[in-house]
């Protein structure tokens, strides 16, 4: 990541020498926070355009999918693309899943968020956001890679979404008050996933507005 919102411990911490510890280390040798930002945007992009726009799971949906999606978004700018992060990442007070757990909290992810929810058809508007809500909640809390969880995140709601024959998200909102998204990602920690369903049913009713 280009910035500073994680604090890091542990080890595969390593920033990009002439960085000024702003850009993590990586394959090109980039080192400017914005740069790096434009590279990571241009590929995220492009594995859109692949996994809803030529490849789309319609199907239930694996962690091995997510890995992969990873790999293939931001495997030429980092060695450990695809894989799960061994660095122990908080936010402010608030600590992601440990580095260790990450293996034992996906296979539950997968047996009861992505197999329970996965296709997502025959949905209605409020099923469809219960489904993404609890999904993407618990899977920001794992935080399984080590860059870039919170949009591999955004594209599992996306597939999600248009497997339900909807479009995209619009998170725009969300941008827009990211207090209270965050705050409904917290509230996730104790299984309740109604603020969050919230703002999916609010970036589903946006769509095409």
């Amino acid at each position: 990541m280009s910035d500073s919102r994680y604090q890091a411990s542990g080890s595969q911490v390593a920033m990009q020498p002439g960085s000024n510890d702003r850009v993590l280390r990586n394959t090109p040798g980039i080192t400017d926070p914005a740069q790096m930002d434009e590279a990571e945007l241009s590929l995220l992009l492009q594995l859109y355009e692949f996994v809803i726009g030529d490849q789309l799971p319609e199907r239930r949906l694996d962690v091995a999918d997510l890995m992969e999606w990873h790999r293939l978004w931001l495997g030429n700018l980092y060695d450990w693309a695809g894989q799960l992060r061994s660095v122990n990442l908080a936010k402010g007070e608030f600590h992601f899943a440990a580095a260790a757990q990450i293996p034992r909290l996906l296979a539950g992810f997968e047996r009861e968020c992505l197999h329970r929810y996965t296709p997502c058809e025959n949905r209605d508007d409020d099923g469809l956001a219960e489904a993404i809500a609890v999904c993407h909640v618990e899977l920001i809390l794992i935080h399984p890679v080590r860059e870039g969880n919170g949009r591999l995140s955004r594209l599992l709601a996306d597939v999600m979404a248009v497997q339900a024959g909807r479009g995209p998200l619009d998170y725009s909102r969300w941008d827009a008050d990211r207090n209270a998204y965050f705050s409904a990602i917290q509230c996730g920690v104790g299984r309740d996933y109604a603020p969050m369903r919230e703002l999916v049913s609010v970036a589903l009713a946006a769509q095409g507005e």
